[in-house]
Order: structure tokens, then sequence, then C-alpha cells
């Protein structure tokens, strides 16, 4: 399974933890050294900073817009983090270059690019989510990955689905077959319905699928994706 380019969001839950993150950034730069991706870019999520954007929105009374810009910025400030963490990682602000770099494992700051070029409603239903998918679409990519601390997206069985139209996803939300968590728990209600509510409709526009994958520690569900010949060995969701 070899691409030339393909597109990461790493999420919160990754990024806040160690481990988590190591085992994500482990695994890509072997997928790198194996070659079996040339050009891999990293979109980092909005994280705890984005969760403390959304708690103080309705106090401070400041527009959606506003909103969904600091929320970008957040995804700028995360990156320069893990930038830290990682420096042989390059950090690119540019679409124009991001678009030239050869092979390497880049991070994007998107904040430059979307003030200039942002299409998406600015509303929380659109998170960095959505944003990967649209700087996917932006690449002319027809795929786009998000690591998260989870499997995939679970029936109401509990099983991962591994593959699912966009289209009969909506259907199954509607009817209640995805797995429900009675709950008033907010990071459990993410973990069984861990993607935001407007990718579905970019997934739907653009024919852009969207693959979720899990990078916590002492899994290598993202190596397996890309290394293994057997759909039976994987274990991810991807909305087509």
């Amino acid at each position: 399974m070899n691409r030339t380019t393909a597109i990461f969001k790493i999420g919160g839950k990754i990024l806040e933890d160690f481990e988590n993150l190591n085992s994500t950034i482990s695994q890509l730069k072997q997928i790198s050294k194996e070659k079996l991706i040339q050009k891999t870019i990293l979109i980092p999520g909005g994280g705890s900073f984005a969760n403390f954007i959304r708690k103080v929105y309705s106090e401070l009374k400041f527009t959606e817009e506003i909103a969904h810009f600091m929320g970008i910025i957040s995804m700028n400030y995360n990156g320069l983090e893990l930038s830290k963490k990682y420096p042989d990682l390059q950090i690119i602000e540019s679409f124009d270059k991001l678009k030239e770099i050869g092979n390497a494992i880049c991070i994007f700051l998107p904040y430059e690019y979307l003030k200039e070029k942002d299409k998406l409603p600015h509303s929380w239903d659109v998170t960095s989510d959505s944003i990967t998918l649209f700087l996917a679409k932006e690449l002319g990519l027809s795929e786009c990955f998000l690591i998260k601390d989870v499997d995939g997206i679970l029936n109401d069985k509990n099983d991962v689905i591994k593959e699912i139209s966009a289209s009969r996803f909506k259907e199954m939300k509607e009817l209640g077959k995805l797995f429900k968590v009675k709950s008033n728990i907010e990071e459990l209600k993410e973990r069984t319905n861990p993607i935001d509510p407007f990718i579905i409709s970019l997934i739907e526009k653009h024919r852009i699928s969207c693959t979720i994958l899990n990078g916590s520690k002492n899994k290598t569900r993202i190596l397996n994706y890309f290394k293994s010949d057997s759909k039976e060995e994987k274990i991810y969701t991807k909305i087509k």
C-alpha cells in the first residue's frame, strides 16, 4: 500500500500523552523509512487549548468566527509544541511550500493558509477533523487519516465498523445503530462518536474518504494498516 503523499490529523488525546504520541510518531517514521509513504503531512489537533476556548466562548460572548480562528491558532500552538519534542520534523506554514516539498515528514501549521482561504463554516461543528479533510481536498488527495485514541466507529454491538459509506453512517446514526454510552461524561461520548459533525458532509461533497486509526501506546494500528495486505488483520474505520 504505497502512497506518494498522505495527510494525518493527530488528535489531542494523542498529542497530550507522550507515550501515545511517541507510538504514533515512531510508526509514521517507520512507514516513511520503508517508503510506504513518500511525503507525510501532520496536522495537529487543537486538544485542550481548543477545549478551553469552547468553555469560555459563551462567557466572553465573542463570535463563532473569532472562536473558530482561535481554535486554529491552538492547532498552530500544538504543532510548535510537537516540533519541540521531535525537532527532526520540519515545520511548514506556507501552503505553496507544503505542495512543493519532497520526501519528508512535516508538520503543517494551518492558520496562515486558512485565514486567507478558509471556506468552512465558522461553527463548533467544524474542528481539526474537517480542517484536515479540507486541506486534503486543497492538496488534491483522495483520502485523509485521523489518528485518535480509539479503534474507530462502533456499531450497536460494540464492534468496529471497518468500512462504511457516508450515507450509511448518517442512516445508522439516525436509526440509533451506532454504539451509545449512557453517560454524561464528555470524554466517553467523544470516544464513541470520535469525528466532528461536519466532516460527513465534506466526505460526500468532495468524495474524499476518511480513515480513523488508533495511535495509542502498545498498539501498532497505523503501521499494520499500511504494511499488511490482509484487511482482516487491520483495525480501522474508513468512511467513504
